[in-house]
């Protein structure tokens, strides 16, 4: 028995129930089942006026999820990606810097513990930290923090 074809509708509302997305990130994964005669913008309009659609929390959910194993400049950046702007990427850039330093240092807590006796271990360590996103500053406190605490 085949199964039954959803509607452009349902199949959104099912992602929306799965996490939040972004408008930009919903649209794409609709567009792949449109058929001729749907209209993706509107439905996302629709989801929007109705609140079941936001941006705000999309972006809360990103910096929620993302925030205990990434960098500042990382996490912007993927927000930039799915669209997010202007005074609402201020606001959660002001958010993060707040704190990136301490989770700098549990992201190196979690993955070495100690710092590296020789100077390529070190640079190993510090280039993981800076791949994952975070500042220079932050991964300089980072290492050095918990030389202090020894």
């Amino acid at each position: 028995m085949a199964a039954q074809q959803l509607s452009l509708k349902a199949r959104a509302l099912r992602f929306l129930s799965l996490r939040e997305h972004s408008r930009i990130e919903l649209g794409r994964k609709l567009a792949k089942y449109a058929e001729e005669g749907d209209d993706v913008g509107a439905l996302l309009d629709f989801l929007e006026k109705n609140n079941w659609l936001s941006e705000e929390r999309f972006a809360e959910s990103l910096v929620h999820r993302k925030g205990a194993r990434y960098g500042n400049s990382r996490i912007v950046a993927e927000l930039q990606s799915h669209g997010i702007k202007g005074e609402a990427l201020d606001a959660l850039k002001a958010g993060l810097a707040q704190d990136e330093t301490a989770r700098a240092c549990e992201v190196w807590q979690r993955k070495f513990g100690k710092v590296a006796e020789d100077p390529a271990g070190r640079a190993k360590q510090a280039r993981f930290l800076l791949a994952r996103g975070f500042s220079q500053r932050a991964v300089r406190t980072a290492m050095q923090g918990t030389l202090d605490d020894e």
